[in-house]
């Protein structure tokens, strides 16, 4: 058994090991299986033991095994947790350990069938979702990296995923033999001499039976419907078909060919984990988002597993969806659903594609703020993102929006007694909470403030830092925040969208997005009020169009499309009392209407009228 120092290692193995000679003729049926010997190992036991059915169970530290244990590293073997209708062996014992160690088996010459039987249990200080597994026959890797957590909820012995068959040389140095294959769980392999079982904790799991209240690493219970494992494939939300049981295992030779050799002419992006191929898998049908991680990244191991335990327990239309990773050879890979139409910020600034028109931008916006809400409010627990910001907000071919990258995602608190987490600070510049930074407490609010520097690079086109400019220009977030309080948010507004918000429309936007960058964390608002806000925000939007399309008469003006679409004027009247934007009022560019202090007369004309009007529209 392996595992990276960098990993905690706990696995509670029963391991058996069916050995045969099989001769396979051509033209003839395979004759049935019969193991000509049997090697079973009792994790943790110091002796043999007989188990049902008379099975005799050899102890991992008898003679007849080879335990190699890294460098200064001690395993242990400790009691198990006994349930009643479990027997003695080999439920009795486990060896855990916080560093690698291998099992070496000395085996005779011939195919190999491995059979793996796991049982899921917790010890104190051990967490079993940060385990890999694998399994090695000589220089050949039968089975790597595997997570057991993402298949813990797959039911009682899950079918497994058939395997390629592997085919092995014999080495010379035992004679000339013939070639050998067979298809068996985990490959099968023609060999002799010892088989070299490296055993990499990262969690797949078989399991025999379901145990509940098993704390996962969040906290919680493992046991529910967090993960599936049927043979048919799901629908998601948002149309992509994924695999069945969830979360993927991709081996390093399927992503190269689906990249082509992870060629440059496929790269998409670049970010702080790595390059982002696209790529094409189940045989070039299904397009895919690569990300593959830079050695030379400051992020690492740590991100790459929080990504995957986030996103595999997370089905929702506003969150990307995780296909799956490849932890191959090296190699931290993560495979996603293909979105069409990149970044947020590929759309708003330093780009060659199109303007977005404000209602889509809108649009795009609710959809963000309500993958943020379910996070906050629709998940098992509180999930804080810890870095919202425009490169996280993927859009698919449909203009979907959708919240990715969780590496820096944190779980929230669990209990009602402690508000915050205490943690290191990460994050991004110009999204960083300053709360966050000075406390070193996250809360959910530190993602409604980095949601709302969003918010202004959407209205401005302007990156959240912009070390070239003036002062009080470099930070975004703190310039809206004076332009608000003194009435002339609209003057850094896009100019692509001068004439295209309606004034109430943009007050009530301003009015969501200053709030969420309130210094204290306490007074932003939730992120359901942020999805309410915006969403009462497009609403005016709409109302307003309606209102010049059709005249105050109820008949319809052509206005035309595109640069040609209604348009409106933005009265900004001097307001000692720092509201900016009570003085606004909409009017179509041919036409002037006074302004007016009560807001509510407008809200109540634009959105509500047809309460007013009998006929309606």
């Amino acid at each position: 058994m392996k595992k990276c120092s960098t990993i905690q290692n706990l696995l509670y193995l029963f391991l058996i090991l069916d050995i045969s000679i099989t001769v396979n003729v051509a033209g003839d049926s395979p004759p049935p299986f019969t193991p000509t010997e049997s090697i079973t190992i009792d994790c943790g036991s110091p002796n043999d033991n007989i188990g049902l059915h008379g099975r005799v169970w050899t102890g991992d530290s008898m003679p007849k095994l080879f335990l190699v244990e890294s460098k200064n590293n001690k395993s242990v073997s400790l009691k198990a947790f006994q349930q009643p209708r479990l027997g003695q062996v080999p439920f009795a014992t486990a060896r855990a350990s916080n560093s690698e160690f291998t099992y070496v088996i000395p085996l005779t010459s011939g195919q190999k069938f491995i059979r793996l039987y796991f049982f899921p249990t917790s010890y104190p200080s051990f967490d079993p979702s940060k385990a890999l597994f694998s399994i090695k026959a000589g220089d050949i890797t039968l089975l790597k990296n595997f997570s057991a957590t993402l298949h813990a909820q797959g039911g009682l012995n899950p079918d497994p995923e058939p395997t390629t068959p592997i085919s092995v040389p014999q080495s010379s140095q035992h004679g000339k033999h013939e070639k050998k294959k067979t298809t068996i769980i985990g490959g099968g392999v023609g060999i002799s001499g010892f088989v070299l079982l490296s055993l990499l904790c990262f969690f797949i799991i078989k399991r025999r039976m379901r145990v509940k209240d098993v704390t996962s690493s969040y906290g919680g219970s493992a046991s529910g419907g967090q993960f599936s494992n049927s043979n048919k494939s799901i629908k998601s939300n948002n149309s992509s078909y994924l695999p069945s049981d969830i979360c993927r295992l991709f081996p390093i030779a399927e992503i190269k060919a689906a990249t082509n050799n992870f060629d440059t002419i496929f790269i998409i992006g670049v970010g702080g984990f790595g390059r982002v191929y696209k790529g094409f898998i189940n045989g070039g049908a299904t397009p895919v988002a690569i990300k593959r991680l830079d050695p030379e990244s400051r992020q690492g191991a740590l991100e790459f597993r929080t990504e995957i335990e986030m996103l595999s327990q997370l089905r929702y239309l506003h969150l990307v969806s995780l296909i799956g990773y490849c932890n191959d050879d090296n190699e931290m890979i993560l495979v996603y659903d293909f979105m069409a139409h990149g970044t947020l910020r590929d759309h708003l600034y330093n780009t060659e594609n199109p303007h977005l028109p404000w209602k889509q931008r809108l649009e795009i916006c609710i959809g963000a703020a309500r993958g943020l809400q379910y996070l906050h409010s629709g998940a098992n627990h509180i999930i804080i993102h810890r870095d919202v910001k425009t490169t996280n907000i993927l859009l698919d071919e449909k203009w979907v929006a959708k919240v990715s990258d969780f590496g820096l995602s944190k779980v929230g608190p669990t209990n009602m007694s402690k508000a915050y987490v205490s943690t290191l600070v990460k994050g991004s510049f110009g999204y960083l909470d300053p709360e966050y930074y000075r406390r070193q407490q996250l809360t959910e609010k530190s993602d409604v403030y980095s949601f709302g520097v969003v918010l202004c690079e959407v209205l401005c086109a302007k990156p959240p830092i912009n070390r070239l400019a003036e002062k009080r220009q470099v930070n975004l977030a703190m310039w809206a925040q004076e332009c608000y309080r003194n009435g002339t948010l609209y003057k850094i507004i896009d100019p692509f969208l001068k004439g295209k918000i309606a004034p109430e429309c943009l007050k009530k936007y301003a009015e969501v997005a200053i709030s969420c960058l309130h210094d204290e964390g306490i007074k932003r608002p939730s992120m359901n009020d942020v999805v309410w806000g915006l969403e009462f925000a497009l609403q005016l939007q709409k109302s307003a169009e309606e209102e010049i399309k059709f005249g105050g008469d109820g008949t319809e003006i052509d206005a035309g499309d595109g640069d040609d679409a209604p348009r409106f004027h933005v009265f900004e009247c001097a307001d000692v009392s720092g509201e900016g934007f009570s003085r606004f009022s909409v009017a179509p560019s041919d036409e002037h209407i006074s302004a007016t202090k009560d807001s509510e007369v407008l809200i109540s004309g634009a959105v509500f009228s047809e309460l007013k009007n009998p006929q309606g529209r």
